[in-house]
């Protein structure tokens, strides 16, 4: 596979910037890495987005998240290694990704549970992280980014 085009973000003048900057911010939320990492995964398996597959599984094997919960994200609903929390995010990530699955994109129900686990500033960095792997996803499938090249 061969890349469309570089990176839009590196591309287009200060977008990067800008994006770390978001991301950034999420950091400095009080947001579980945790849950972040989860987030991201998730969205990425929703999205078929290779080069966020590959780049979130490798950052989370590598602070030390287990095997388990990293190869059984996508059935998170009945495996056991999940904390209430982390559904609650997952289930709002599925929600937020998938948002003309359903006439209500967001339910009632999705929120209040998230928002039944979380602060008013870690629901907003929740929310905004879903937003911006969702962004990334769509700018690497789009263009074919090609997972493990930012590696090397």
């Amino acid at each position: 596979m061969e890349a469309r085009m570089g990176q839009p973000a590196a591309v287009l003048p200060g977008a990067m910037r800008a994006l770390h900057a978001l991301g950034g911010s999420i950091e400095d939320s009080g947001l579980d890495k945790r849950v972040r990492d989860l987030v991201a995964l998730r969205a990425s398996q929703i999205n078929g987005c290779s080069v966020c597959l590959d780049m979130h599984a490798r950052d989370m094997k590598n602070g030390g998240e287990s095997d388990e919960r990293i190869w059984s994200l996508a059935g998170w609903r009945d495996a056991p290694y999940f904390t209430d929390p982390e559904r609650a995010a997952l289930a709002l990530t599925e929600a937020a990704t998938r948002l003309s699955d359903r006439p209500d994109a967001v339910s009632d129900e999705v929120w209040r549970a998230a928002a039944g686990h979380f602060s008013e500033t870690e629901l907003a960095a929740l929310v905004m992280s879903i937003g911006l792997i969702n962004l990334w996803n769509r700018l690497n499938a789009t263009t074919h980014q090609v997972a493990g090249a930012w590696t090397g």
